[in-house]
């Protein structure tokens, strides 16, 4: 199991020990794979040696030069690295949650923004070029808020508002209500 500060090649001595081949075999044998795609070389690994995703990925990534699953550290890192109508709206989401719920913390998990209570995720978004999609982890409490819902794009678990959306606070604690007593 990978260690929370995303470092690959902390899957290295559960891949040799498993695999039964020091960790040089198998970046070799990556590298002699180097033209092929991601998912090829994924799928290589774990038709041909049984390779669990999370080894094959780890393993396959760092190869290709990305030694830490973690690209930002920090919310205020993730909102550097936006596009700046995204970022004020991304941040007027969060504050007009922690207003109302200022027990929830806002941290980086998967490298998008979330905000959580405890060990529980409650709400996150995670930015695309001509959206936001906003997370609240739960099927339920989307359908829940379905009339609210109506006019987005909604997904399984998420929806999707414009980049420069005007917040909608009533919508955006009625999900929060919603997931919290979901939890409790």
């Amino acid at each position: 199991m990978a260690d929370a500060s995303g470092d690959r090649s902390k899957f290295f001595p559960a891949i040799e020990k498993k695999y039964g081949e020091k960790i040089q075999h198998w970046i070799s044998l990556l590298q002699d794979l180097e033209t092929t795609k991601y998912p090829e070389q994924i799928a290589y690994l774990r038709e041909n040696y049984g390779f669990s995703q999370a080894h094959a990925n780890a393993l396959v990534m760092y190869v290709r030069g990305s030694t830490t699953s973690k690209r930002v550290a920090t919310p205020a890192e993730f909102f550097k690295g936006i596009d700046p109508v995204a970022r004020k709206t991304a941040k007027l989401i969060f504050s007009n949650i922690t207003e109302k719920y200022p027990d929830l913390e806002l941290v980086v998990a998967w490298n998008q923004p979330m905000l959580r209570q405890g060990k529980d995720y409650i709400i996150g978004i995670s930015v695309a070029k001509n959206h936001i999609t906003i997370n609240p982890f739960s099927g339920n409490v989307l359908e829940q808020c379905a009339k609210r819902l109506s006019k987005y794009v909604v997904n399984k678990k998420t929806f999707q508002v414009p980049l420069d959306w005007k917040v909608d606070s009533p919508l955006l604690h009625a999900l929060i209500k919603a997931r919290i007593a979901e939890l409790s």
